[in-house]
């Protein structure tokens, strides 16, 4: 697969002697593309595609001499660019789910609410197969689109209802994004190898509240623990250091539990 490319210029500053301090003369920009074999365009002249031809860690110049550092795309970079739907899951919560179940390159996954796909290619990138369920039509050929343009092939698609019987056995995580958990636990049980994870992203505390509560009343689970994950970025800069304004809040509860038997 051909590297995708980023174009990189770091905010500009200059000190200003009658007020004593440093103003943004020009922010950062940042670039994503694509498409290597056409000319780029930015608010500060035209890149030409023979200039993102060179190595990364280059400089490459604009059409109007302003400096931007070319660098081959990673993974990250190409999943924040994927074609999206309302409320897909945010990186916080997939990194938790990936921290807490463990899985890696040996794993087996079989992921529900497939969406988009975001958390389904994020975990094909670190695990040996996931298979994702998803009822609606617009939703599975979207996430096909987006696990092609990830070239994720050990990521299948499938139609169908995580509530139903599915084939998929001694999986390691089952993540369920889906409105009402609950009703496939049965199903997680089946498919789960002991030890292996269930994984449930709920909105409302009310979906949360009924999820661990089935779970609960079930022999073949240990509850692990249920988690709001919140994140609060920074602004440092010379002697600031302070929260940014807007803090990015709530996004969903993660409730995970264990098959023990």
């Amino acid at each position: 697969m051909m590297k995708r490319k980023i174009l990189l210029r770091k905010e500009q500053k200059q000190y200003i002697p009658d007020i004593d301090r440093k103003v943004t003369i020009s922010k950062e920009l940042f670039y994503y593309i694509s498409k290597l074999d056409q000319d780029v365009q930015t608010k500060l002249g035209i890149i030409s595609k023979k200039e993102l031809k060179k190595k990364p860690g280059s400089i490459v110049k604009s059409s109007h001499g302003k400096e931007f550092f070319l660098l081959d795309s990673g993974f990250p970079d190409d999943l924040k660019h994927l074609k999206r739907m309302p409320q897909t899951m945010p990186l916080k919560d997939m990194g938790l789910i990936v921290a807490t179940t463990g899985v890696n390159k040996d794993s087996v996954v079989v992921d529900s609410g497939t969406g988009s796909g975001a958390l389904a290619c994020y975990l094909a990138h670190l695990c040996k197969k996931v298979t994702s369920y998803d009822i609606n039509d617009k939703h599975l050929e979207l996430a096909k689109e987006n696990a092609a343009f990830l070239n994720l092939k050990n990521l299948i698609i499938k139609k169908g209802s995580i509530y139903d019987k599915i084939p998929e056995k001694n999986a390691d995580l089952v993540v369920l994004d889906v409105p009402e958990p609950w009703n496939a636990i049965e199903t997680a049980v089946k498919t789960l190898k002991v030890g292996g994870f269930i994984v449930a992203f709920t909105i409302h505390a009310s979906q949360l509240q009924q999820f661990v509560n089935a779970v609960l009343q079930d022999k073949h689970f240990l509850l692990i623990k249920s988690s709001e994950l919140m994140e609060r970025l920074w602004k440092v800069e010379g002697q600031i250091v302070r929260p940014k304004i807007i803090p990015l809040g709530h996004s969903g509860f993660l409730t995970f539990a264990r098959k023990i038997c």
